[in-house]
């Protein structure tokens, strides 16, 4: 873990995180315990008939390890996540907000290279989720 996120990460959940699969890409969620406990929270609640919601509970909270960071900023990824998220030893650490991604750094730039790519590319605004219409940044 970087330096500049340690500190926060202490103050914040006592270095506590988890670990979980990303559903739609070859990635790795990471978590401070509290966040998570809020979103498990919310993955419990979904309708246990519903199919969908069942694949993801499933998957999410199926796959959630928790983690501590060590004395230098580590942590331990068990082998079934480093494999789902085929890591290696040159890793990306991506700031998504209140959690992080972890990717292998060759998955990385590739699904980077497609977003910069499709992010280039003309687009009808209709075609925006309205959230992201109205976003100004």
């Amino acid at each position: 873990m970087p330096v500049r996120y340690r500190e926060r990460l202490h103050e914040r959940c006592e270095g506590k995180l988890v670990l979980t699969i990303d559903t739609d890409e070859r990635c790795l969620l990471l978590y401070p315990l509290p966040e998570w406990e809020a979103i498990e929270a919310r993955l419990e609640a979904l309708p246990s008939f519903d199919a969908t919601s069942r694949r993801i509970q499933r998957l999410l909270i199926g796959h959630a390890t928790e983690a501590e960071l060590d004395g230098t900023g580590r942590i331990m990824v068990p082998p079934l996540l480093r494999d789902y998220a085929s890591l290696q030893k040159a890793l990306i650490l991506v700031g998504q907000g209140k959690k992080f991604e972890l990717w292998s750094e060759t998955d990385w730039q590739q699904r980077r290279d497609v977003w910069l790519e499709a992010a280039s590319a003309p687009q009808d605004s209709a075609s925006l989720p309205e959230a992201l219409q109205v976003l100004s940044i």
